[in-house]
């Protein structure tokens, strides 16, 4: 019962069923340490929701007359949607990839990003799809156009990851040939696209030589 209880709970929290065979399966496995992380994670899960029904509410009151949102209002629901958004696509995948940590490092920083800094990686997405376009037509993952285009990707996920690493880094840019819906979104800039990032950020890197 007791481990079926950490299961329930490891699966409310999102996390995949291999990911909690190996969590509860483990020799060091300590019950009262992961029931305190079961807290910790509820309480966060819950301030989230908090944040999300007091959107709904200054929603509902702007809707019905009541008062006008202001635009940091409007900016904290668009941040929290988004948040959610991202988990319900990418949760499961980034999860089992980086580790629950990790992501919610990354959701937590998104929380607290600024408008600044969302124009910022607005403008900085806009100028990767661009310096990309342009790189690909050279053909050459090493030049100089290529490897512009791999600091600004650094740039961009800077803003996100609450540390960066080239191995995650490389690691980021293989899944964007591997998983279809980024081979996608890059293939519509050009034929071929995501897998010239991959080649870019690989050399950028220092992954391959």
């Amino acid at each position: 019962m007791e481990k079926l209880q950490q299961i329930l709970f490891y699966r409310e929290l999102g996390v995949c069923l291999d990911r909690i065979k190996e969590i509860v399966s483990n020799p060091s496995f300590d019950p009262i340490a992961a029931l305190k992380e079961h807290r910790e994670k509820l309480l966060e899960k819950r301030e989230q929701i908090d944040r999300l029904l007091k959107n709904i509410d200054n929603t509902l009151l702007e809707f019905e007359g009541g008062r006008k949102m202001s635009d940091q209002e409007k900016f904290e629901g668009f941040k929290k949607a988004l948040v959610q958004e991202n988990e319900k696509t990418y949760g499961k995948e980034a999860r089992a990839k980086y580790g629950d940590e990790k992501v919610d490092a990354t959701n937590e920083k998104l929380l607290n990003m600024s408008k600044k800094d969302y124009e910022t990686i607005t403008n900085l997405s806009e100028q990767i799809n661009e310096t990309l376009a342009q790189a690909i037509e050279t053909g050459d993952p090493k030049g100089e156009l290529a490897q512009k285009t791999a600091s600004l990707h650094k740039q961009w996920i800077s803003f996100y990851w609450d540390t960066y690493s080239k191995e995650a880094h490389a690691g980021l840019a293989d899944m964007y040939v591997e998983d279809e819906r980024f081979k996608a979104y890059y293939d519509k800039i050009a034929p071929g696209a995501a897998e010239f990032l991959r080649e870019a950020i690989h050399y950028y890197t220092g992954i391959r030589k």
